[in-house]
């Protein structure tokens, strides 16, 4: 049987409201419509790893609020093992989403119970670390606990994946960078981890080994609407465009991207595959409002490749 991933990380409520655009300062403007979802970088991964069939499990908090039992049910509803989520007293994390016309979104996050970690690891997290097949991280959760997990996954040989975005938005320190085999970020992303410009593939590659010197294996750069590019170890590179959709709401769609990355990884695939496998969950994405709920099932993103041969 296939070692499970591991997914440790943010889990949050999402409060939507949709608009025109942005309000100006001081400027109050009207919604015309809202909504509260699952979501948290953390758990979106999870369910978009456990949507397509792959054994995942979920480590988190949870708040002492309304707002977890629904969380942890739509978790166990995307078939994640929800036995490491742990519930802390305190409100749980929240996602304040303005979602404006033709799916792009800007968001606010209030971490909660996602930053009540100490910064060492408790046996249970530590052992299902070292059983883990790979161990999937964010930066929405402390970094401290960030770099002490992937050390340990490191140590016992577990390949470390982290998806460069949440609101911590500070340089990756070289403990943490030493242990990754897979970084994933976006392309502003990239610009702020290596203080170095993205605009074009070319500045992509540049940034990617400007990381790759700092101990990271592959760099695997999410370039929106242009698709992704991913830059392997020797240097070389490998793109994949997006699927054409029409896009109702990109959130969520970057997770699950890493997650279901990680899954062809984990499940053998050759590089290419993993690229196309993985752009095609994020293309059935883009098409549903939400973040957890709208992770597609391994059916659905099969359908979408096989439309667009």
């Amino acid at each position: 049987m296939n070692k499970p991933l591991l997914v440790l990380g943010s889990i949050n409520a999402d409060l939507y409201v949709e608009i025109e655009a942005l309000p100006k300062p001081g400027e109050t403007i009207s919604g015309r419509d809202c909504a509260i979802r699952p979501g948290g970088k953390g758990a979106n991964q999870a369910a978009a790893a456990a949507k397509v069939g792959y054994p995942t499990r979920f480590a988190g908090h949870l708040g002492s609020d309304a707002f977890a039992p629904a969380l942890r049910a739509e978790l166990r509803a995307a078939g994640a093992d929800d036995s490491l989520l742990t519930t802390v007293a305190g409100p749980t994390g929240q996602a304040y989403i303005l979602l404006q016309r033709g799916g792009e979104n800007s968001i606010i996050v209030a971490p909660g119970a996602n930053h009540v970690w100490g910064s060492t690891l408790d046996s249970e997290l530590t052992a299902a670390i070292s059983q883990a097949g790979a161990l999937l991280l964010q930066r929405e959760i402390p970094e401290a606990l960030n770099i002490a997990a992937a050390q340990r996954a490191k140590s016992a040989g577990v390949p470390v994946v982290l998806d460069a975005g949440g609101s911590d938005d500070g340089p990756l320190p070289a403990s943490l960078l030493a242990c990754l085999t897979v970084c994933s970020p976006n392309e502003t992303e990239l610009a702020r981890l290596t203080g170095m410009p993205t605009d074009d593939d070319t500045q992509v590659i540049a940034a990617a080994r400007k990381l790759q010197a700092q101990g990271v294996g592959t760099v695997l750069v999410k370039l929106g609407a242009r698709g992704c590019l991913l830059v392997r170890p020797d240097g070389s590179t490998l793109h994949q465009g997006v699927f054409p959709v029409q896009v109702v709401d990109t959130t969520g769609a970057g997770d699950c991207f890493t997650g279901t990355y990680t899954v062809a990884m984990l499940s053998g695939m050759a590089e290419v595959e993993r690229l196309r496998f993985a752009c095609a969950a994020a293309g059935v994405c883009v098409q549903r409002k939400g973040a957890m709920p709208s992770m597609p099932t391994r059916a659905e993103l099969q359908a979408l490749m096989e439309y667009h041969v």
